[in-house]
């Protein structure tokens, strides 16, 4: 098969399946991407993109990353825009510049990209870069959470727990904490296990915390097992902290 043949065949995935392609064998497909990213395909763009800053099948040249992302998203390759709003954040092969990047994220949210919809919402309940608006924090986690964006939907719990952006509903902030637990993000499930706990269903509470110890962070963990040490916890809970205590960590998100 020839160069162009393949290239013809790439411009027919999408970046997620480019990436997914690519995963089995990175360092022999970092060539091919460059190929198509150089001739002007975004989705390979974007995923070379990501290579580039990941150091997956070739060096890691966040610079040259966030050169690649900003090629893709003049093209209006929303993902693109969203990680060049995200190197612009974060510093990525360039200095902070939350301004810019609060004008990435909104650009790519206000044309339906759920995860540029959440870091705007980031922004916005933060302040950073934007004017500090919980308003507007939530209204743009409600979008993200209505295309299934588990990390939005638990954020929009805490606004309705905390009464950020709106009044309190306690109702509301755990039917958010399910759906997110439901969806599989740790925090989510962290937090619907500890609305469990707080109603006394603590056999139910003490799954959902096992999940979320086996999925999130270290920190996470601890707090699980402080929730079990606790002098009144319930057997389900004792049982799990032991069971964390016993074993390694199995992180898989941050």
């Amino acid at each position: 098969m020839g160069n162009s043949s393949i290239l013809k065949l790439l411009a027919q995935m999408s970046a997620s399946r480019l990436r997914a392609l690519f995963a089995q064998d990175p360092a022999r497909a970092a060539d091919w991407v460059y190929v198509a990213a150089a001739d002007g395909l975004p989705q390979a763009q974007l995923c070379y993109g990501r290579m580039l800053l990941e150091g997956t099948g070739t060096l890691k040249d966040p610079v040259a990353a966030l050169q690649w992302f900003r090629r893709a998203a003049r093209q209006g390759d929303l993902d693109a825009i969203n990680m060049a709003g995200r190197c612009l954040d974060n510093g990525w092969g360039t200095a902070e510049d939350p301004a810019a990047a609060a004008m990435h994220f909104q650009c790519a949210a206000d044309s339906g990209h759920a995860w540029a919809q959440y870091n705007l919402a980031h922004m916005y309940l933060g302040g950073r870069g934007v004017a500090r608006d919980w308003s507007r924090a939530y209204s743009y986690y409600l979008r993200a959470a209505e295309q299934q964006h588990e990390r939005a939907m638990n954020l929009l719990g805490r606004c309705c727990e905390e009464g950020w952006g709106r009044s309190r509903d306690p109702v509301a902030a755990a039917a958010w904490y399910r759906r997110s637990a439901e969806g599989g993000y740790f925090r989510g499930q962290y937090n619907w296990g500890s609305i469990l706990l707080e109603a006394g269903r603590c056999d139910e509470a003490a799954l959902w915390f096992e999940r979320a110890s086996l999925r999130g962070t270290p920190a996470v963990r601890q707090a699980v097992m402080e929730l079990g040490a606790r002098a009144h916890a319930s057997a389900a809970l004792q049982a799990l902290a032991a069971r964390l205590q016993a074993s390694p960590p199995n992180i898989e998100a941050a």
